[in-house]
């Protein structure tokens, strides 16, 4: 009949893992400060809009963002009119912990990431079938 021939050929970069492994660490540091300061802001809007503190969602958001606001509660005063509040503490806290995020992540980066390496290891798979021999 015919002869089968199947070449498996498979790179291997020095670092490779290491270098994903940095990579979605430091992914996930941004992606928690993202919400982090996201969460922070609203609660900056919701304070100087005058939200309902009732609702049940500025209630969350609130005791939600109360435990990183903690550190800064007391740091700046908090001017207000008519219920409207100015946190200038969540500003304060807002421009700390993007500092600290970005730090953190710089730190991540330096410490763990391997650059490209010039050896790339090839490995090549030869399979021969015969399939005569049946």
């Amino acid at each position: 009949m015919t002869d089968y021939k199947e070449v498996r050929t498979t790179q291997s970069e020095a670092g490779q893992q290491q270098r994903v492994a940095t990579f979605k660490i430091t992914q996930l540091i941004w992606l928690f400060l993202g919400l982090l300061e996201a969460g922070l802001g609203l609660r900056f809007i919701f304070k100087l809009l005058a939200v309902n503190p009732a609702n049940p969602f500025a209630t969350f958001l609130y005791g939600v963002t109360d435990l990183f606001l903690a550190p800064f509660a007391s740091l700046a005063g908090s001017p207000s009119a008519d219920g409207m509040v100015l946190e200038v503490s969540t500003l304060l806290a807002m421009i700390v912990y993007a500092l600290v995020g970005w730090a953190l992540e710089r730190i991540v980066y330096v410490i763990f990431y391997r650059p490209r390496g010039g050896a790339v290891d090839v490995t090549e798979t030869s399979t021969t079938t015969d399939s005569a021999r049946r």
